[in-house]
């Protein structure tokens, strides 16, 4: 292979993976740092360049930067841009490292320069590790919240900011005017820790659980979280009379009831002071109770910005200083490869045990093979690990310079190291397509237990190992088939405990086909999904005869959920037609078939159950969409009153809304509603179209 095919082949890999990753972050569970996205996507463009790829032709490389579906996305007023950064790899004109101090006395210059002044004030802020959030407010009252999205358009989280509660909806003492205040959503530590508590997949850091929360498109329970709110900067303003400066704006919010972090900021007119200032709080990061990544320096007289402008990508107004990474080197022993439950191989380090960021790790992701090859990372190397969000342990570098000779190279299985079955491969990743390998049984039978899915009261992953090892379960039907004194037998198991886990499995049969579905680890099919799976499908039987006319091409099936014209909607929200082929195609197997009916033998319930669906005619299989503040109800309670009557509840309008319902203060979707002849209700309307449905 030449070497452009070579560069060709690489630049593909590495786009498989951009997207990969970036659908992880989206999703709220990345699986690499950001400083090691970033890597990806400068290799990326390095090649993309060498091989002469036209700029439109490329990947979109902002992280996130892709809408979700099923939220109505609306158009930023001014451009919510990303800050330029210091950069420790920037290099000068001679190709040597730049410091950080050069870096940014050449950008005060160039901003003393360009305003024509000799002295200017700065304010330096922390950088709070959250979500961007974009908050427009009208006569004093939250109309809209948006997330940064691309920069230019955001997704409408309204509904989730307000069930919040941590947000101002109404700024003290404001009457008149419009205005834009952007901010940060976080997750104090300690709220997350609680949290994170109760699951039983652990959220990767508080940042991405952040994301992953306010894109829950029922919002119900959010409040519970303990996210909350820092607000730093007025991005544009109407008729409201605000101060001239970034202090006293700050201040200013303060004082109309928002969250801001004025305590925490430095003045001067000096850069070296303002650059020793951000090395110097790192060693505050610790006793504070959120994260930050960094801290802004910015120029202090508001007036100014106007005058100083924006590039394509960064304001000129304000630069970022990134805290680096706690990075440790080890060496790295062995490698080993861990088979999930859906199958997918992961190549995981064994390393020489070392202590990073408060623990001590011994082994660490290295995420995939091709990612493997391409860090060139070899058995004996010396590497540096880093965690991900400071949770997640990752080898993130090779340092070559202490390669010994006989460092071996590692060859990816072409069997799975279980079962010993041939493995397959999609896109970068590789699979172990043996539904029985014991690691996939062990892996879906700890998910089928788990919270999020069956809930089963006692049986954690300890115990589910004992089951399969001992007592050889092997798929979930056998689970409610073990006895008490099955499980009395079992190590650390008496017979109250055992009976307790009995109990437990006898009420998880009532869960309902949502909470089944989840349970079977389907690819692609997590809470959401199986939930509108379920209030679409109702039964198993219904759910399994449509997948069977799915798998055989049936035309008719595949429009109904994955339409071909793409501003069309089919009956799942948010169903592409990618994957809507792994899906059903997975749900016709004689596998999930198997599993499924050994479930109904054991008299698990296959069905939404009649307490979460009780239908209304007038509502049942209508699509609701709700905007503004309604005079009685919480948007939660509309939603789950609306769900539980049989209809459907959509973040967005089109054409195949029914009913759009109004309340105080509606957003812009009253007005795309009545633009489609949507038909508009409000509260009193709703409630008679639900009609003798119990609350």
């Amino acid at each position: 292979m030449g070497g452009r095919a070579r560069a060709e082949v690489e630049l593909e890999q590495l786009a498989q993976q951009i997207r990969y990753h970036e659908a992880a972050y989206r999703a709220g569970v990345p699986e690499i740092p950001d400083s090691e996205f970033d890597d990806l996507v400068d290799r990326y463009q390095e090649l993309a360049e060498q091989l002469g790829v036209d700029p439109s032709e490329r990947l979109d490389l902002q992280p996130g930067a892709e809408h979700t579906v099923g939220f109505e996305t609306v158009a930023h007023r001014v451009p919510m841009l990303s800050l330029e950064k210091l950069s420790p790899s920037r290099r000068d004109s001679s190709g040597q490292a730049m410091p950080l101090v050069d870096q940014l006395n050449a950008w005060f210059r160039r901003r003393k320069n360009e305003l024509e002044v000799d002295e200017l004030p700065l304010i330096v802020e922390p950088k709070v590790d959250g979500i961007s959030v974009s908050l427009t407010y009208a006569r004093g009252k939250l109309q809209r919240a948006v997330t940064r999205g691309d920069g230019q358009k955001g997704d409408v989280i309204t509904k989730q900011v307000r069930q919040l509660g941590t947000v101002a909806l109404e700024l003290e003492g404001v009457r008149k005017g419009e205005l834009e205040i952007r901010g940060e959503l976080y997750w104090p530590l300690s709220d997350f820790a609680r949290y994170n508590a109760t699951l039983e997949k652990p959220l990767i850091n508080p940042r991405n659980g952040c994301a992953g929360m306010m894109k829950r498109k029922d919002p119900a329970g959010l409040e519970e979280t303990g996210i909350r709110s820092f607000l730093y900067h007025v991005a544009w303003d109407d008729g409201v009379e605000l101060p001239s400066t970034q202090r006293d704006v700050l201040e200013w919010l303060a004082d109309r009831g928002g969250e801001v972090y004025s305590s925490e900021v430095f003045q001067t007119s000096s850069a070296k002071k303002a650059l020793d200032y951000c090395e110097n709080y790192q060693t505050r990061r610790s006793k504070l109770n959120y994260d930050i990544d960094g801290m802004v320096i910015k120029i202090d007289d508001l007036t100014l910005y106007p005058r100083l402008g924006a590039t394509g990508h960064h304001p000129h107004w304000g630069i970022a200083y990134k805290f680096p990474p706690e990075r440790k080197a080890t060496k790295l022993l062995d490698i080993e490869v861990s088979v999930g439950k859906s199958g997918k191989l992961t190549p995981v380090a064994i390393l020489e045990p070392v202590f990073v960021s408060g623990t001590t790790v011994s082994r660490a992701s290295l995420h995939n093979f091709v990612e493997l090859e391409r860090k060139d990372v070899r058995i004996g190397d010396t590497v540096l690990v880093e965690k991900a969000g400071e949770i997640i342990p990752q080898v993130v570098e090779v340092d070559k310079s202490q390669r010994k000779r006989g460092a071996r190279r590692f060859v990816p299985p072409h069997a799975c190291p279980t079962c010993g079955t041939e493995v397959v491969r999609e896109e970068i990743f590789v699979y172990c397509p043996n539904p029985a390998c014991p690691d996939q049984v062990r892996e879906r039978l700890r998910h089928f237990a788990s919270r999020q899915a069956m809930d089963i009261d006692g049986l954690g992953e300890v115990l589910v190992d004992q089951v399969v090892d001992k007592l050889g379960v092997r798929s979930p039907d056998e689970l409610f088939r073990l006895e008490v004194d099955d499980l009395a037998s079992l190590e650390r198991m008496g017979t109250k405990s055992a009976e307790r886990v009995k109990a437990g499995l006898e009420e998880a049969k009532g869960r309902g086909l949502a909470r089944v579905l989840n349970g079977l680890a389907i690819r692609h099919v997590g809470e959401t999904m199986a939930e509108d799976l379920a209030a679409y499908f109702k039964t198993a039987d219904a759910l399994l005869a449509f997948a069977e006319r799915y798998a055989k091409g049936d035309e008719e099936a595949i429009e109904l959920v994955a339409p071909a014209k793409s501003s069309d909607r089919g009956v799942i929200e948010g169903l592409a037609r990618k994957t809507a082929d792994s899906i059903f195609l997975e749900l016709a197997s004689p596998a999930v078939r198997k599993v499924l009916d050994g479930l109904a033998d054991v008299g698990v319930s296959r069905s939404v159950q009649a307490a979460e669906v009780r239908e209304v005619a007038a509502v049942a299989g209508k699509t609701f969409v709700l905007t503004g503040t309604l005079p009685t109800l919480k948007r939660t309670e509309a939603t789950k009153r609306i769900k539980a009557a049989g209809g459907k509840v959509s973040g967005s309008v089109s054409k195949k809304t029914d009913y759009v319902v109004a309340g105080a203060d509606p957003g812009s979707k009253l007005d795309k509603a009545q633009s489609l002849g949507v038909t508009v209700i409000d509260e009193a309307e709703l409630l008679e179209l639900l009609g003798g449905q119990a609350e």
